[in-house]
C-alpha cells in the first residue's frame, strides 16, 4: 500500500477528488495549509483589517490544500499519473510513502480491503 500526499491550490481540488473518485479511492482526508515552496509567490493587495491600502505585497506563506489516500500499491502509479496530467502548470507537490499495515477499527478487516468503499 502507499501513502499519497498531495499538496496543489485550493482552486485544484475538485479535480484533484475527481481524479481520486475515478480511480475508487475510499477514503480522502484534506487539510487547508498555508506554506512555501520553490515557486515565487505572486504579489497581492496589502490589507490592514479589513481596508486595503493600495499597496501590494509578496506573501511568505500562501494558502494551499494538502490532500492525503491510502491506496493499493497497483493504483498508485495510475493516480499521479492522472494529477500530473490533468493539472497543468507547476503548482503543487506529490510524496508517495510505503504503508506497512491498515487496520480498520471496529472489525477485524486489515490490508488492502479496508480501502476499497462499501
Amino acid at each position: 500500500m502507499k501513502e499519497i500526499s498531495l499538496y496543489i491550490r485550493p482552486e485544484d481540488f475538485s479535480k484533484v477528488v475527481g481524479i481520486l473518485r475515478k480511480n475508487n479511492v475510499g477514503g480522502i482526508t484534506f487539510f487547508e495549509t498555508n506554506g512555501s515552496g520553490r515557486k515565487k509567490h505572486e504579489p497581492v493587495p496589502e490589507r490592514v483589517r479589513m481596508y486595503m491600502t493600495g499597496k501590494m505585497v509578496t506573501p511568505e506563506f500562501v494558502k494551499g490544500t494538502k490532500v492525503e489516500v491510502i491506496v493499493p500499491d497497483s493504483s498508485a502509479d495510475q493516480i499521479v499519473e492522472d494529477v500530473l496530467n490533468n493539472l497543468g502548470t507547476v503548482h503543487g507537490m506529490i510524496f508517495i510513502k510505503d504503508v506497512s499495515g491498515a487496520y480498520e477499527i471496529g472489525s477485524k478487516l486489515k490490508g488492502e480491503s479496508v480501502l476499497t468503499p462499501k
